[in-house]
């Protein structure tokens, strides 16, 4: 556990780091703001990787200063939380979206609430925020989300009595993909299969540039700041198609990440022209993933795939998501149309009350860091349409 002072003075004002005990197995670090008078409803906001609760720092006051009691935490496998097993080897059961979903849940009620009043999540925290909407609509009565976009819960298989073959056919999906986007010239690998793989959390704890050098480029290259961020739609869930990703989606197969993306490692003078990522600022990650590395975080992508795991989420088969919505992302962010079709699924079927699409221009996978005034403004307008302003039921006895 790390003792240094968190974000060694980079916190804005009023955003204060403290521990929160006993939180569904976990010790939970969390950044907070608004916490100084009672009454004041939760927004909490969980993050992605390879970010931290630090990367809501520029968010968090402005949503206190319009009323919220502003809760940002380490997720599990993340930064100063602990109570979780940072091996490879570790049980993939603890970092299972649904066990994700009950870390918020039990933090919400640690915090002496019984319900938000907001609830973000952005990349894989996304996921993580939509079936908390889902399974607990009752304590999370709206959601935005951010970078990934939510095609619902897998299905199970339907009308399949009369067959005389098994429904239970093996889902060879991704290796029928990995298999594809091999025999491309020149040979490539989906990120998500190199982020599963034993190797990559050595490779990007200790990279041949430097942690610090490496998560620069890393922040540089999927921001609005990096001019080869130009997404759009893709066709269908191809290797042709997803050929037109970025390296740092659809990496040539055999590099590591650093090795992918180092040759975008921006110059001195974007360095310093980046506001919404100081150097000081890096340094809290640099020191953060120096510390735990990055394997807690990548578990999230071996979940993603285990067979196990997919058929524990079939609980939710054809459920929707029926409380207020809306998807957000930066206008350079790919994230939004990396899994073809996922968009339109959300938005036509998936959550039945979702507002809007907003794509922000300026951003890319980074709103929260990069754009946070128009993200706060949206986040704020959204929440104040959906009703939630009404937050007289929202504590319990002796709660805030």
């Amino acid at each position: 556990m790390a003792t240094s002072p968190y974000g060694e003075g980079t916190l804005p004002k009023g955003v204060r780091s403290r521990m929160i005990h006993g939180v569904n197995g976990l010790d939970v670090h969390i950044l907070e703001a608004g916490y100084e008078s009672l009454g004041r409803p939760l927004a909490l906001l969980l993050h992605g990787f390879p970010d931290l609760a630090y990367g809501w720092r520029h968010l968090i006051p402005i949503l206190a200063d319009a009323g919220y009691h502003v809760v940002a935490p380490d997720q599990r496998g993340f930064g100063r939380t602990t109570g979780w097993v940072n091996d490879y080897d570790a049980r993939l059961e603890p970092f299972s979206l649904l066990n994700m979903t009950r870390d918020a849940l039990g933090l919400v009620s640690a915090l002496g609430y019984r319900r938000t009043a907001m609830l973000v999540g952005h990349d894989t925290g996304s996921p993580v925020a939509a079936y908390c909407a889902l399974a607990r609509p009752d304590v999370f009565p709206s959601v935005a989300l951010m970078s990934a976009p939510f095609p619902g819960p897998p299905a199970l298989p339907f009308d399949t009595a009369q067959s005389e073959t098994s429904s239970a056919q093996p889902n060879t999906g991704n290796q029928d993909l990995a298999a594809a986007l091999a025999a491309l010239d020149p040979p490539r690998q989906y990120y998500q299969q190199y982020f599963s793989t034993r190797e990559a959390n050595d490779e990007m704890r200790r990279p041949p540039q430097g942690l610090h050098t490496f998560l620069r480029t890393y922040f540089h290259v999927k921001s609005a700041d990096w001019p080869g961020n130009k997404p759009h739609p893709l066709k269908a869930r191809s290797a042709k198609e997803l050929e037109q990703l970025p390296t740092y989606y659809v990496m040539d197969l055999g590099k590591t990440m650093p090795q992918t993306v180092a040759p975008f490692q921006p110059s001195a003078a974007e360095v310093l022209a980046s506001k919404w990522l100081t150097e000081p600022e890096l340094e809290v990650y640099t020191a953060e993933y120096g510390r735990t590395g990055f394997q807690g975080g990548l578990m999230a992508y071996r979940v993603f795939s285990d067979p196990d795991l997919t058929a524990e989420l079939r609980l939710f088969s054809g459920k929707t998501i029926d409380v207020p919505s809306l998807f957000i992302n930066g206008k350079s962010d790919w994230g939004t149309y990396q899994t073809p079709g996922a968009v339109d699924l959300m938005k036509t079927k998936v959550a039945t009350r979702m507002r809007d699409i907003e794509l922000i221009d300026g951003a890319g996978h980074w709103p929260q860091q990069e754009q946070p005034v128009r993200l706060g403004t949206l986040l704020l307008a959204f929440i104040k349409e959906a009703g939630g302003a009404d937050h007289s039921s929202d504590f319990g006895p002796g709660g805030r």
